[in-house]
């Protein structure tokens, strides 16, 4: 007779298989380091629930935790536990076990009110922990909690359970663990190896296979109490559904390695390719500023001009950071407005407001864990930067409407295109958010400062946008990469990408020609740079130009009506024809006359 001390079993969850004792007083859940079960999962509490003795039983009280404690599925501020109850925390399964003697288990069976549902589960659960086990200490105890499973749906007297592809590994191991019981499971091993399921009438005992994505994986075998000998052939039947559950279990935890391998390859890609390209001084500079600081859990605030890849930096420092497995949550501050700001940014609960008709939770409650990354920080109205100062202060936000205080654990990276010292000094922005975001500065240079980059982020681009759009492209022309290379890109990287793809999409060539570039690169180069062909086009356009301003009286809005342009427009050619002082001297020489 095996008597057993009331214990917990984690059968879901990073830690499945886990077993904890419930012999002191009280046993604490959360993610305190000192917490008698310590989960590290953001939705998880600091201190989540408790179980404490009284008498002979246990009760479970919730520590008021936002995210709530459950029992067999149902929400649960204090419960009396029961034999195999299931408690959610989090990602993670608790099943319960309580102090029973295994003969009285067999006496309730037939009036057991548990659904076997539940017993189905935990076996998967812990026949997935085994299969992932590396450790012999914890392959052994996870074999017996399995067995007391099986003995829950068969009247188990004496099992075992074994892993291995071959007779050979099986008996040996069956050899090492040794039994003390008068019945020798050897002949029933080898026949369930050669044969599939089979029974043994003489010693009770029957045997399944079980099997790893199709090939054998391990073997079951049970002898049952002497006064069900004669339902031996039911209890096969069950025995083969139970092997069943564990051929998912072993395959799930299969696929889940294969997975978790996958994506260390593709985390290994992304550590070596951020996606910001270049071999510039400046970027290299920049890329081991963020090798630096990535593993740093500080706040970063990113400046450079708008197109520069500042949100490309903010996805290098998570991806390289501990947080790269939770979210990387983008907020474009500049499209919240002052009213839709506390709603977006922290959610509300169902009816705090007309509209409302659910619980929406906030952009920093879906990064828990995770980074934030809050790009244009600039923009924020006055009120807003102070109900953002006092979140990223205190570490902790309401939603609208709610009275419930949520911690946040969370990374925040900032990013704006202006001088921010500059608002302060205007009065445009406070001075306590500025220091606050300003931990740590990274700039992401201008393309105009790092043009040796520019043949290899236009071959970038290029390849991108003939994949994107199925149409093959073999490179730039030397021409039209010299004009390239004179443009001063004042959209950046954002422009350059775009005129590849411009370029892609209108071109005929196998090659982008000069040609196939936007008007502008053409209108800004040189005049000796380029082809005959655009020196002519361009001198046309000059004059054009000029005899318009003088029409107009030097007034860009009546010379852009006398061209049929857009104002805008014209001043940008103005600008990169480099007009301004021709056009002064037109002018003036016209009034003169």
């Amino acid at each position: 007779m095996l008597t057993v001390g009331a214990e917990l079993i984690i059968v879901n969850g990073p830690l499945a298989g886990t077993r904890y004792s419930l012999g002191g007083a009280e046993i604490v859940v959360g993610r305190a380091p000192l917490s008698s079960v310590v989960l590290n999962e953001p939705e998880v509490g600091w201190r989540h629930c408790q179980i404490r003795r009284q008498g002979d039983r246990f009760v479970l009280t919730d520590l008021r935790t936002s995210s709530g404690t459950y029992v067999n599925g149902m929400r649960s501020a204090e419960r009396w536990l029961e034999d195999r109850d299931q408690i959610g925390v989090g990602k993670t399964i608790l099943m319960f076990r309580s102090q029973e003697q295994v003969e009285d288990i067999a006496v309730r069976r037939d009036a057991e009110v548990k659904p076997v549902l539940l017993v189905a589960c935990s076996l998967v659960f812990l026949f997935r922990a085994m299969a992932a086990s590396e450790e012999e200490g914890q392959s052994r105890l996870l074999q017996t909690q399995i067995l007391r499973l099986v003995s829950d749906l068969i009247p188990v007297e004496q099992g075992v359970l074994l892993q291995g592809r071959t007779l050979a590994e099986l008996s040996a191991r069956y050899r090492e663990i040794g039994s003390d019981e008068p019945v020798d499971f050897e002949p029933v091993l080898r026949r369930v190896c050669e044969e599939g399921a089979c029974s043994d009438s003489g010693t009770m005992a029957a045997g399944v296979p079980l099997y790893l994505l199709g090939e054998l994986g391990g073997v079951l075998i049970v002898r049952v109490q002497e006064k069900e000998a004669a339902r031996l052939g039911a209890h096969l039947d069950a025995l083969t559904a139970i092997a069943s559950l564990a051929s998912i279990g072993f395959e799930a935890n299969h696929e889940v390695e294969t997975l978790r391998a996958e994506k260390a390859l593709l985390e290994e890609q992304i550590a070596t390719n951020t996606g910001i390209v270049g071999n510039s001084a400046g970027i290299r500079r920049l890329l081991a500023l963020i090798e630096r600081v990535a593993p740093r859990d500080t706040t970063v605030l990113i400046t450079g001009e708008s197109g520069t890849g500042k949100e490309l930096v903010a996805r290098a420092l998570h991806q390289k950071s501990a947080r790269r497995d939770h979210p990387f949550v983008a907020v474009n501050c500049a499209a919240l407005s002052e009213s839709l700001f506390e709603s977006e940014l922290f959610g509300h609960e169902k009816g705090a407001f007309t509209g409302a008709i659910l619980l929406k939770r906030g952009r920093f409650e879906l990064a828990q864990g995770g980074t934030i990354f809050l790009d244009e920080v600039s923009e924020l109205a006055p009120s807003v930067q102070a109900k953002l100062l006092r979140v990223l202060q205190q570490r902790e936000f309401e939603r609208v409407g709610g009275t419930q205080v949520h911690a946040l654990d969370i990374r925040v990276i900032a990013a704006t295109n202006l001088d921010l010292a500059e608002a302060v000094k205007d009065g445009k922005f406070r001075e306590d958010l500025y220091h606050r975001l300003n931990v740590v500065m990274l700039e992401s240079p201008p393309l105009r400062e790092r043009k040796e980059d520019i043949p290899l982020l236009a071959r970038y681009f290029l390849q991108r946008s003939s994949e994107r759009c199925k149409r093959r492209v073999e490179g730039v022309s030397p021409e039209a990469e010299q004009m390239l290379m004179q443009y001063s890109w004042p959209g950046n990287v954002r422009e350059l990408e775009n005129a590849m793809e411009r370029a892609v999409v209108l071109g005929v060539s196998e090659w982008v020609l000069q040609e196939d570039l936007p008007e502008t690169l053409a209108e800004s180069a040189p005049q000796d740079a380029g082809t005959k062909y655009h020196h002519s086009v361009g001198q046309a356009k000059r004059e054009a130009i000029l005899d318009a301003y003088v029409q107009g009286n030097g007034d860009y809005k009546q010379a852009a009506r006398v061209l049929g342009l857009h104002p805008n427009y014209l001043l940008r050619l103005v600008r990169n024809l480099r007009l301004r002082e021709e056009i002064h001297r037109a002018v003036s020489n016209s009034a003169g006359h």
